[in-house]
């Protein structure tokens, strides 16, 4: 981070993020890898803007920072804090074991209900599908698990987090979904993860 060029930095940790109604901590309170919403304050005019990045400290001395996600794409329902950088190594780690590749993924939570355990739901969309989607899955939970600590607890035992549920989407479903919603183009992204189920909703209604 650059100190000396009139931009204030603020810090939301991500296990406590509301928005704009969220408690902000000074540099002076930040610790390694915590998840952070980045917020900044310049003398150009921007008060207290939340940037949407979200960042983890590699280092205190000097203060040095790589970006995690976005605010907008995490699964934090049952505690386990799941970002976009834990799921896109869990992702490239499975398709690496099962020779297999994506063209594009989403995720999001199963709520609990009627005393069902909670999981997360992914849907993939693949260019070379994986011989067994089951190995896939469990490829993929186990590296999550790996790099994960908050994830790994709520899983252990299936104890909070049942394992997860794994589909495999439609040909162009996710590429439908953007035109569906107006999203098409370079600047519009597919949400990786989710803390609801809106979106997932929307694709699993896609037909061909």
């Amino acid at each position: 981070l650059m100190l000396d060029y009139g931009i204030f930095y603020e810090f939301i940790p991500m296990n406590e993020f509301k928005g704009i109604k969220s408690k902000a901590i000074p540099l002076s309170e930040v610790e390694i890898n915590i998840n952070y919403a980045l917020v900044i304050t310049t003398n150009g005019g921007l008060w207290r803007y939340i940037i949407g990045d979200t960042v983890i400290f590699t280092s205190l001395n000097p203060f040095k920072i790589k970006i995690s996600g976005r605010t907008k794409s995490f699964i934090n329902c049952f505690g386990e804090e799941l970002i976009v950088e834990n799921a896109d190594l869990a992702v490239a780690h499975a398709c690496n074991k099962t020779n297999s590749n994506i063209k594009e993924y989403t995720a999001c939570p199963i709520f609990m209900k009627n005393n069902i355990k909670g999981a997360h739901e992914w849907l993939f969309e693949f260019s070379k599908k994986p011989s067994n989607l089951k190995v896939f899955a469990k490829l993929l939970d186990q590296k999550l698990q790996e790099i994960n600590t908050d994830y790994r607890a709520k899983r252990e035992n299936d104890l909070i987090l049942d394992f997860p549920e794994v589909k495999i989407a439609k040909e162009k479903t996710f590429e439908k979904w953007l035109k569906s919603n107006n999203k098409l183009g370079a600047q519009n992204k597919i949400p990786r993860l989710l803390n609801s189920r809106e979106i997932m909703e929307q694709l699993l209604k896609i037909k061909d």
